[in-house]
């Protein structure tokens, strides 16, 4: 499995039109939740952390394989999202990498768990 992690800072003059421009990223990319070939999982997160360091967005991916990370980047409906955004992004990061699958899915468990307990606690 291949995790994609990209992160960006956005235009804007007023901290208004910055959370627009963050949601713009957010809503645009949440709509290609299953719609590409092996991605597997899609989140995205907006930064509320406000400190001067800080990316505005994060997206994290996770796709089957190479290929299927391959496919994503030349998908038409990745490629309209891209187009859609333009130049609202002043910075992009990105890391991509491989994923143990045992190792992830033992997480998974173990997040699953931690979820169960907050719940019956409450």
């Amino acid at each position: 499995m291949i995790r994609h992690i990209v992160m960006w800072r956005v235009r804007g003059e007023t901290p208004g039109e910055r959370q627009e421009a963050r949601q713009l990223v957010k809503e645009s990319f949440e709509g290609l939740r299953g719609v590409i070939p092996g991605m597997l999982r899609l989140e995205v997160g907006l930064d509320s952390s406000a400190v001067d360091y800080a990316c505005d967005v994060v997206l994290i991916t996770e796709f089957d394989s190479q290929a299927a990370l391959d496919g994503y980047a030349t998908h038409p409906e990745h490629l309209r999202v891209r187009e859609t955004l333009g130049n609202i992004r002043t910075a992009r990061f990105q890391v991509d990498y491989q994923v143990d699958a045992q190792a992830h899915s033992e997480a998974q468990d173990t997040f699953a768990a931690g979820r169960e307990l907050r719940q019956a606690r409450a």
